[in-house]
């Protein structure tokens, strides 16, 4: 709980990615790999992040801070 409080206020926002990954059949796995076998890679904290090619996006909520900061942006617009 204090931990996730943390990551709210201090965390790292993940802008900036690395090229999107593919490890080939026959490899072991990382856990971000394991959802779709790509994966990103966040160059400011080496966080790794399910990757969806086909869609090019990331998998998931990389964090919800950044969610949020793309609601009120989108609020503000319309």
């Amino acid at each position: 709980m204090i931990g996730k409080l943390f990551d709210v206020f201090f965390g790292c926002w993940h802008n900036r990615f690395s090229f999107p990954m593919t490890v080939r059949a026959g490899v072991r796995r990382n856990s971000a790999a394991a959802v779709t076998g790509t994966y990103v890679v966040c160059l400011n904290c080496g966080k790794e992040l399910s990757y969806d090619w086909k869609e090019m996006k990331i998998v998931g909520s990389p964090s919800p801070r950044r969610n949020r900061v793309q609601a009120l942006a989108t609020k503000e617009a319309a």
